[in-house]
């Protein structure tokens, strides 16, 4: 949903740097998160805490530039709002895979 790189010029060729950067990063969770995608996992999850009340349906594990986060869908909208604005203020991409669209 996030990651490192350029802004991609539309939505479909987001939808492709995404479908890479899952396939590459996704399979190989093992791959150390880089600086700015650990900073941006930790802010998120000081917003939300894993535990009862946090919005992921899956403990957010970034690897590499890139992040996937998998969010209840009661809080998606919550969520998405969110980690689109702290992914621009730290000048990472926000992909949405479910709208198959760039966030702002």
């Amino acid at each position: 949903m996030s990651w490192e790189g350029e802004r991609p010029a539309d939505n479909l060729a987001a939808g492709s740097a995404f479908n890479e950067m899952f396939q590459r990063y996704d399979d190989d969770p093992e791959t150390p998160a880089t600086d700015l995608i650990a900073a941006y996992c930790e802010a998120l999850t000081h917003r939300w805490p894993d535990d009862d009340t946090a919005p992921w349906s899956v403990t957010p594990q970034p690897s590499g530039p890139f992040l996937y986060l998998c969010v209840v869908w009661s809080m998606a909208k919550e969520v998405s709002a969110y980690t689109a604005e702290l992914a621009a203020s730290m000048r990472l991409v926000c992909y949405d895979p479910q709208e198959e669209m760039l966030l702002p």
